[in-house]
């Protein structure tokens, strides 16, 4: 049987120990041994940093040194051989401190004999090999996690991030000594949110597809869909495993795709109606031509003039509806977004005073827009009479909040009114879509055709009873183009 060659380091002091300790492996078949000793730690130092070798033993007492000094420096310069420990007589603490730094074992000389030796050798060259392995497959998956589009989250259930991938740094915008000082509830911008995925993580121990807002570090806000599952370690001690893809521009490209499809349907239906009431209101007004001429009696001729009043004002609204729909051009000017609130706040400051709302204003870094401005004037001042409608006299509080990360520009609405349920969120922007006893589901549409043609968007998040925020996003990069030119 062809024998093992093992390239082995003795690091001992005691010359006559490490003799004693050769006759022994000596007598250990079917291996063979390549022994290189080092009577110091100086010398065990230089032998592992110019050589390489399949075992290590070190004696524990090297002079002003240890075992434990060298097994440290042995680890800290990427000595990735296995380890054993040898001293003359037992100590339970320096043998769990040994097994805890990294040892393979720990071996008393007393006790020593070929068939210990045997044994000792041949499970710290098979856990060595086992170890190696699951480092090469853990170096394998954080390779994977680290490619993955997703973001990828390890934490404790009760406590902080343990594990992170690049594109969660990417996504949350902090760096990996950041993230692993944080808790799951700190990245969550609705902490509604998060209790309902712990609750749910706790109950069934799986998430799937949970839609959730998350905050980056620079305080903005992305739509995230979260799968998280509960999983145990070697030691069976739980953590939590998270997966959280960034959804927002595929979300807002899906609602807008949506409400284009439902404004053309509704534009269509309105021409068709249009269309339909202006012919018998032709005919009305032929009709009333004729009457009028035979008209002699007053009453009779009040009742013709109601009627041609009337028309006319069918007339005038079915054009502002047709007009509603039609696209406009847009004349841009360069405005202060921060002068453009404080003039659209003007026209609304009766409705403030008669409800005794109170106005906060958390204004951000100014910037200069390209708008049109009597039209985002309309588009900003019915989300702030929308505000001001939800809430209730004496007690409402509206907050207009502004400010720029990267090339975009937010302004917030906020209010603290009765909000809005989930299932009329996605209608919200729809034409004719109101929940006011007396609206006609306008406002909000011609809002959002506004924005567009500004290339700008709007977010809504509310909650049942605490209220609603709207959230408007402005380009940056249409007056660096502009500025550049």
């Amino acid at each position: 049987m062809q024998k093992d060659t093992i390239r082995l380091l003795i690091v001992d002091d005691d010359e006559d120990d490490f003799f004693l300790t050769s006759d022994y492996l000596k007598d250990i078949r079917n291996k063979t041994f390549v022994i290189t000793w080092a009577g110091s730690f100086t010398e065990g130092i230089d032998q592992l940093t110019h050589a390489k070798f399949d075992l290590c033993f070190f004696d524990f007492l090297l002079g002003a040194k240890t075992g434990i000094d060298l097994l440290k420096a042995a680890i800290q310069s990427g000595v990735s051989c296995p380890i054993v420990l040898l001293t003359g007589k037992g100590d339970q603490q320096v043998d769990v401190e040994a097994m805890r730094l990294g040892a393979m074992d720990y071996l008393v000389k007393s006790e020593l004999d070929s068939e210990k030796l045997d044994r000792c050798i041949r499970y710290a060259l098979e856990r060595s090999i086992v170890l190696q392995r699951l480092r090469e497959s853990e170096t394998r998956l954080r390779g994977i996690f680290g490619q993955l589009k997703d973001a990828v989250l390890l934490k404790w259930p009760k406590g902080l991030i343990f594990y992170n991938n690049n594109t969660a740094l990417d996504l949350l915008g902090y760096t990996e000594s950041e993230i692993l000082r944080l808790c799951s509830q700190d990245l969550f911008a609705i902490p509604a949110q998060h209790a309902m995925y712990i609750q749910a993580l706790e109950e069934k121990g799986l998430v799937e597809n949970l839609e959730v807002w998350l905050v980056r570090k620079s305080g903005e806000r992305v739509l995230c869909s979260l799968h998280a599952s509960k999983q145990n370690d070697s030691e069976g001690s739980g953590y939590y495993l998270l997966v959280i893809q960034d959804i927002t521009a595929r979300k807002k490209v899906e609602r807008d795709k949506l409400l284009a499809e439902k404004s053309a349907s509704t534009a269509r239906l309105v021409r068709t109606l249009a269309h339909e009431v202006r012919n018998p209101l032709t005919n009305i007004h032929l009709s009333l031509d004729q009457l009028e001429a035979d008209l002699q009696d007053d009453d009779q001729r009040l009742f013709a003039d109601i009627i041609r009043r009337n028309s006319k004002r069918i007339n005038v609204l079915i054009s502002e509806l047709l007009n509603s729909f039609k696209p406009q051009e847009a004349i841009l000017r360069r405005i202060s977004i921060h002068d453009l609130l404080e003039q659209t706040l003007s026209e609304a400051e009766d409705r403030l005073s008669l409800k005794k709302i109170r106005l906060i204003k958390n204004y951000g870094e100014d910037c200069l827009l390209l708008l049109d401005e009597p039209k985002i004037k309309i588009a900003l001042l019915n989300l702030i009479i929308n505000a001001i409608e939800a809430m209730e006299e004496s007690k409402g509080e509206l907050t207009l909040s502004t400010y720029t990360v990267a090339t975009s520009c937010y302004v917030e609405v906020q209010d603290n009114g009765s909000g809005i349920s989930p299932e009329n969120i996605n209608r919200l922007f729809e034409p004719y879509f109101t929940s006011k006893m007396n609206g006609l589901g306008l406002g909000l549409a011609a809002t959002l055709t506004i924005l567009q043609s500004h290339r700008a968007t709007v977010e809504v998040e509310s909650e049942v009873g605490k209220g609603t925020t709207f959230t408007v996003t402005f380009p940056l990069g249409e007056l660096k183009q502009v500025q550049e030119n």
